[in-house]
């Protein structure tokens, strides 16, 4: 359980084009008046989240499973349930279901991985974003290779069959899931339909921070 606001992750492939909607998704906020703070794992401007920003590469399996999971207790203790107990609409680029997924393509079990976020707490919409395996490939073709993951020919439609199954977990979880094929609609839509999910509760006027800059698409 968490405070008064409200939680969304988004989560997906990389080259689904999640970079692009969280930004598009940003300015239509912005738009509609609605204030939201937004943050990123793992978190900028912590020393557990630098580090492993930095770091991470030269980590694997379970090793780095501990290392995302203890930058995210450290993103839970310092922002996430400081921004939920004030009531703000709280958006996160990446949460549990990248856990859920990148992980386990390093060769980390399930039940492993539920075990180290057992005590995080589960979003109020956890958005998934997906896409043709093929169309995935291209995009990542074209933004080019940055980092392990993205170098197996294999992982686009790993992800996507990974993601589909941490929806499912996240249901179990008590999350609502908001799947978006992005396969044949623009991030503007992607943007519009994770947007008009959001609940229309009353939020405080102080809660709009600057967007961070995406890592990755």
């Amino acid at each position: 359980m968490h405070g008064t606001g409200f939680f969304l992750s988004i989560d997906g492939p990389s080259g689904v084009g999640k970079s692009t909607t969280i930004r598009e998704l940003h300015r239509l906020l912005a738009a509609r008046g609605v204030p939201a703070q937004w943050t990123v794992e793992p978190p900028r401007g912590d020393f557990i989240g630098d580090f492993t920003r930095t770091h991470g590469g030269q980590f694997h399996g379970l090793a780095l499973a501990c290392l995302v999971a203890a930058a995210r207790y450290r993103h839970i203790e310092t922002t996430i349930s400081p921004a939920l107990n004030t009531g703000h609409l709280l958006i996160s680029d990446r949460y549990l279901a990248s856990t859920l997924v990148l992980q386990r393509l390093d060769g980390v079990p399930m039940d492993f991985l539920l075990m180290l976020n057992d005590y995080a707490p589960t979003p109020d919409l956890a958005v998934l974003l997906t896409a043709s395996p093929d169309t995935i490939a291209d995009r990542i073709t074209r933004a080019g290779i940055t980092h392990r993951f993205r170098a197996d020919p294999t992982a686009p439609a790993r992800e996507v069959e990974l993601y589909r199954d941490a929806a499912n977990i996240l249901e179990d979880g008590y999350s609502k899931v908001l799947v978006v094929d992005s396969t044949a609609i623009p991030p503007s839509e992607v943007a519009r339909r994770i947007a008009d999910a959001l609940p229309t509760v009353p939020l405080p006027s102080d809660a709009s921070t600057p967007i961070p800059t995406p890592q990755e698409s």
